[in-house]
């Protein structure tokens, strides 16, 4: 086992400085590399010591000064107000926001690497390639034309224009903005650092101070290097294999002669490992699943899990510490390890906590959620049904229940469903929830408070909550929303409703929820930059491509790149050299490696593993293995038990009073749906958010349009007035072409119908003091497309007149010969009289707003036939009989009844007719030329649903399986 650099250091500074290190401070470039050095400092003695002060270089400079840096938001938001004054726009602060980021990196740039600002900006108008703007790349003309607004490929002038005259002010900014920061005692971390170096008077009041394992360093760095020579030591980490000609030791190269390394650079042990050999594999993956799932693998083989804080997983995407967490070995038992069995240093991204989507939800409630003074049920609902609701109020999930009994699609914070849930003293939580924020001119303010409040209640109802990741999370986005709002409300910041979800979410994805427990013990998982300073003897390398090692590098300024190159700063090279560094540093002492980079081909490029990988097997003495990971995913056959009719089956069957046309047709398409549908009671999820209309709904709509539309009908006396109190038809009504013609020509009397549907259907507002809401775009198209079919239907009963309607939406029941088996029961559309020829014809009719199929059962066997239901709809032919028959049944009528299926989209033709037919040609014009064939079969089928013998199957046709509601429960896939 190699040592580690760590463990190096912490004998120096022991034996130079023996056990009373109070006077000396160690200064990392980041915190992580302390705990370590912490720890090997005391296992390197048995006595007592007095530990040294630990700080990263960041909080040096910060104790160094009498300014705060700023809060990141406050500072763009002031940077906004200084725009404003020095440019002369009132350009909003949702559109300056990604270039206020763009400035504040600038300016931070400029300061951390002393260059002369007014220099900086001073030199482009110097610049020759202004005259074709060639020092723009593609990248950054397209920042820039998006920046001025009014900018085109065609003019090129005028973004010079354009440019120069922000350029101008650049430097005023530049002025202004720091000097408003110093008037507040605020800066930026640039800012901070250079004016700590430019003061003389800075105090470091320490006896001695060590710098431990920096890389590349900004020119106040470098300064305060210079400025504590006397009493600072400088200890190096790198390796003499990349020292001479590679970019991963350029920096370092240059500092060793002006600051000196502690260490021996000459002892082989410590700075040439890269000479002896290594066990490096490259793996390809086609996913990133694939890379995750590889982690317990990798684990699990050659002891590595056991070797704790000297195996490491490195992402150098951090986006999948999700799935890498997921697909971690926890039988810890099996391990023998103890319970700190990993320690994750790379934060839990705060966007894919559950808590992110409930304030989403929260900004949606107040804002798209708004309809004047009510809720729309659609966000209602996000909310009510998101895994936090419970403690967001514990009677969220009762509402969630009561909504689900009583269809709504708005909720009033004065709803008397709300209003059962207050206590005796008037209030409850569900009103802090369902409060209408004020829309005024600080709304952005309340609706930040609000949120506040509701993550405050959040955190009071979780007390009892285990799970320190919701805890953490919960806190995290407190205290930013919290911060947000302060700066709102004092002005600092100004952003407009419809931008806060956006700069909400920015600020959401840039912050991390931190792992707490024992860093120095077990297995490492971080990312590239938490690798700094740390050595280990295992490393699994994820995601390892172009573009993540090293990070895409984003060069987007205002400050061309001849400029930056010209003064100093921070350019692209200087990037590239980092990531090198880190790449090199990170092997150089391990002997067991492994790369895994995603092969797949995305927007048509082929994933491309990190040019540091080629550039080891293109130098690397030593084999190099290269595997690729399969998926090895197996397509699994489910086989699915059919249900057996034990007694508990049986009586659950002989407890139905009855069965709908839908059971019995839901039977012949699949026994099991029946099971779980009619037996279990396990009802299809219902997918009606308030906002669409599906096609049961769009059925609903127009089948009490039709009803309504005959109401009126049946009072001609009332065409115009109210509708109120007419809830059923008095039949029989004969229909004249008269009533209906005056009907028609009442195009506002049609409309009201509809609207008085939509009232009753969609809104269930038909008894409220009020007219239903304003419909949405989809609803006002539904609307139209229902009026004019109602104008159809009455088009066609126009033809028909006179007739006589002898029920609408009336109850049917066929009662069988075995008084064992339940009758079956339905509501028929519309039964009337019609005169066809010399004779007289009761219909039984079904309306039908979807297509009519094209083929049709020729017979009343492939009525009964499964395979022929759906696909050749003998399911609407078995309904439509079982009303024809019921009815005969229940009138006696001697009568010729015939089924009929009014299909609205094609009843404009004049040979149209809904009378079903057998095959093409044969129309059922009298159902009892098939009764006793009909009922025969129709006894064998609940016969056959109700003999304990036969199981509840799955259907064989698995086409069917596509669509059902029922296939996660059954497993039937394939």
């Amino acid at each position: 086992m190699n040592k580690s650099f760590l463990e190096y250091v912490a004998e120096d500074i022991v034996s130079k400085y023996g056990a009373d290190l109070s006077r000396i401070v160690v200064v990392f470039p980041n915190k992580r590399a302390s705990l370590f050095l912490n720890e090997y400092m005391t296992e390197m003695t048995d006595k007592p010591m007095w530990s040294p002060r630990y700080i990263t270089i960041s909080e040096l400079f910060r104790q160094s000064s009498d300014l705060q840096v700023g809060d990141p938001l406050k500072l763009i938001g002031i940077l906004h107000k200084v725009y404003q004054q020095c440019v002369g726009t009132d350009e909003p602060f949702e559109a300056f926001y990604g270039w206020g980021q763009l400035l504040l990196s600038d300016f931070d740039d400029i300061d951390k690497n002393m260059a002369d600002a007014q220099k900086v900006f001073a030199n482009i108008t110097d610049l020759h390639e202004l005259d074709d703007a060639s020092y723009l790349n593609e990248k950054q003309r397209k920042i820039l034309k998006q920046f001025f607004q009014h900018f085109t490929d065609d003019h090129t002038s005028l973004l010079k224009e354009r440019f120069l005259r922000f350029w101008t002010h650049l430097h005023d900014i530049y002025q202004s903005f720091n000097h408003e920061l110093l008037q507040q005692g605020i800066a930026y971390e640039g800012a901070l650092c250079r004016k700590v170096i430019e003061d003389e008077n800075a105090g470091f009041p320490e006896l001695l101070y060590l710098f431990v394992g920096f890389n590349m360093l900004h020119k106040v760095e470098q300064k305060l290097f210079e400025r504590l020579r006397d009493k600072a030591r400088f200890y190096w980490d790198f390796d003499d294999y990349y020292m001479h000609g590679n970019e991963a030791g350029h920096f370092i190269g240059q500092y060793l002669q002006n600051f000196p390394n502690e260490l021996d650079t000459a002892d082989p042990l410590v700075y040439m490992n890269m000479r002896h050999e290594k066990s490096i594999t490259i793996l390809n993956a086609q996913t990133e699943d694939i890379q995750a799932r590889y982690v317990s693998t990798w684990l699990s083989a050659d002891n590595r899990i056991k070797k704790g804080r000297r195996t490491a997983i490195v992402l150098c995407d951090e986006n999948l510490l999700p799935e890498v967490i997921h697909c971690l070995p926890d039988d810890t038992s099996s391990q023998g390890m103890a319970p700190s069995m990993y320690n994750i240093t790379t934060g839990f991204p705060l966007v894919k906590s559950p808590i992110a989507s409930l304030v989403s939800s929260l900004i949606g409630l107040q804002t798209v959620g708004r309809s004047g003074k009510r809720f729309r049920i659609r966000q209602v609902l996000q909310i009510l049904r998101h895994p936090y609701a419970q403690y967001l109020s514990p009677e969220c999930p009762l509402l969630l229940d009561e909504l689900d009994r009583n269809r709504r699609y708005y909720l009033a914070p004065d709803d008397s469903l709300l209003m059962q849930f207050t206590d005796r003293n008037g209030t409850s939580e569900l009103q802090q929830l369902f409060t209408l924020v004020e829309k005024n001119l600080f709304f952005t303010t309340g609706l930040l408070r609000w949120i506040a409040s509701l993550l405050r209640t959040i955190g009071k109802n979780s007390v009892d909550e285990k799970d320190p990741l919701f805890k953490e999370s919960t806190y995290r986005m407190y205290t930013l929303v919290n911060r947000m709002a302060q700066l709102t409300e004092d002005g600092d910041v100004r952003v407009e409703t419809q931008m806060l979800q956006r700069l909400l979410g920015q600020l959401i994805q840039s912050t991390t929820i931190p792992f707490h427990g024992e860093p120095a013990v077990g297995v490492q998982i971080m990312g590239v930059l938490e690798t700094r300073n740390l050595d280990f003897d295992s490393i699994l390398v994820l995601s390892c491509n172009e573009g993540n090692m090293p990070k895409g590098i984003d060069d987007a300024s205002f400050i061309p790149y001849s400029i930056r190159k010209a003064y100093d700063l921070t350019t692209i090279d200087h990037k590239v050299g980092i990531y090198a560094y880190y790449f090199y540093r990170l092997i150089q002492r391990a002997n067991d490696i492994t790369f895994v980079y995603n092969s797949s081909t995305e927007d048509g490029r082929r994933g491309e593993m990190s040019r540091f990988i080629l550039q080891i097997m293109a130098e690397f003495p030593y084999p190099i293995r290269r595997l690729s990971l399969e998926a090895q995913q197996q397509s699994m056959q489910r086989s699915v038990s059919p249900i057996a009719k034990t007694p508990a089956v049986m009586e659950a069957l002989r407890s139905l009073t009855k069965l709908s046309p839908t059971a019995v047709n839901r039977y012949l398409r699949c026994p099991l749906t029946f099971y779980y549908n009619v037996l279990a009671d396990l009802k299809e999820p219902d997918e009606d958010d308030g906002e669409t209309i599906d096609h049961r709904l769009f059925g609903t709509l127009f089948h009490r349009a039709g009803e309504l539309a005959y109401l009126r009908l049946a009072r001609p006396d009332q065409l115009g007035k109210d509708f109120r109190g007419h809830d059923k038809l008095i039949a029989p009504l004969t229909v004249q072409q008269e009533s209906i013609d005056a009907l028609l020509k009442n195009p506002a009397t049609v409309e009201a119908i509809v609207d008085k549907a939509f009232e009753e259907e969609l809104f269930l507002t038909a008894n409220a003091p009020h007219s239903h809401p304003q419909l949405n775009g989809l609803q006002i198209i539904n609307r139209e497309v229902i009026i004019s079919y109602l104008r159809q239907l009455l088009q066609i009963d126009r033809q028909l007149a006179p007739f006589i309607i002898l029920g609408l939406e009336r109850k049917v029941t066929l009662n069988l010969r075995d008084k064992s088996l339940p009758p079956i029961e339905g509501i028929i559309d519309r039964l009337d009289r019609i005169s066809s020829g010399s004779q007289q014809m009761i219909r039984v009719i079904d309306y039908k707003t979807g297509r009519q199929p094209q083929q049709y059962p020729g017979s009343i066997e492939e009525v009964f036939d499964p395979q022929y239901v759906t696909s050749r709809h003998s399911d609407y032919y078995l309904q439509t009989l079982l009303y024809a028959y019921g009815i005969i049944q229940e009138t006696g009528s001697q009568e010729a009844v015939a089924p009929a299926l009014l299909f609205i989209q094609r009843s404009a033709s004049e040979e149209y007719d809904p009378v079903l037919k057998f095959g093409k040609n044969n129309p059922i014009d009298n159902v009892m030329k098939y009764a006793d064939e009909f009922m025969t079969r129709l006894h064998a089928l609940l016969e056959e649903i109700y003999n304990p013998e036969v199981p509840f199957m799955p259907t064989p046709d698995v086409q069917r399986c596509q669509n059902c509601a029922y296939r996660q429960i059954c497993g039937k896939r394939n």
